[in-house]
């Protein structure tokens, strides 16, 4: 009797099966991510090079007027009036060039965490997840990740926080200093608030108070709902102590 055929083979895995699986540390995929990491970085750096400038105008300002103010007994405390306008110009747009920053640094740490971290750790199951879909999307529609008030809350808090702070200390001690007649009193502080007969005190106790109080209060605000840029303690912190 002739033998059976034997069964056929089992048929093979397709192709796109083993792609799916296969390793995505080659090189051609490796190097044009370099590449567009190093790109968003100096993109990232340029951002945050103008945000220093801002800053070091509404210093200069403030530094100018406060020689004004103090060298000149018969300059109105109203200058303060436009210090504090320049700084709020100063702190709006440095709020605005923070979101350009802030929005091209998410891609940045988006590659750092999905990208750079799988190959250190040489682990490709850590490149799983939708990161390429969140990133082409935001390279074909460019979006900022915070909002205005949060970005201007985060500047104030890094820095025009203390500029605020030591222009009204220092419209305070301008009036006590060149008041007349001479502070005695609290009724006497709050009629020296007036400029003249063409601004009232209240006026004038309004925006000190109103500065006061919206700069604290967007700070402490942004501090305990927001998140910074960098934790205080990274985890693993001793590790470091070289």
């Amino acid at each position: 009797m002739s033998e059976e055929p034997s069964a056929p083979p089992p048929p093979t895995p397709p192709a796109e099966s083993k792609a799916r699986t296969a390793p995505r540390f080659d090189n051609a995929y490796v190097t044009a991510m370099s590449h567009f990491y190093r790109g968003e970085m100096g993109r990232i750096m340029a951002w945050r090079a103008r945000l220093d400038p801002t800053t070091n105008w509404a210093i200069t300002a403030t530094s100018s007027i406060f020689t004004v103010a103090f060298s000149f007994e018969k300059v109105p405390h109203i200058i303060f009036f436009f210090n504090l306008a320049i700084v709020w110009i100063m702190l709006w747009i440095e709020a605005r060039r923070y979101r350009f920053y802030d929005a091209f640094r998410a891609r940045v740490r988006m590659l750092e965490a999905h990208f750079l971290v799988p190959i250190v750790a040489q682990n490709t199951t850590l490149l799983q997840g939708e990161w390429q879909k969140l990133v082409c999307e935001d390279l074909l529609l460019p979006s900022f990740k915070i909002s205005a008030f949060e970005a201007v809350g985060r500047r104030l808090k890094r820095n025009y926080v203390f500029i605020f702070m030591i222009i009204l200390v220092a419209w305070v001690t301008k009036i006590f200093l060149h008041a007349t007649p001479e502070i005695t009193s609290f009724a006497s502080f709050y009629q020296a608030l007036a400029i003249g007969r063409s601004i009232p005190s209240w006026l004038v106790a309004i925006v000190f108070v109103g500065t006061f109080v919206s700069v604290i209060g967007i700070t402490v605000y942004v501090a305990r709902k927001t998140t910074g840029e960098i934790s205080e303690f990274g985890a693993h912190r001793s590790l470091w102590r070289i």
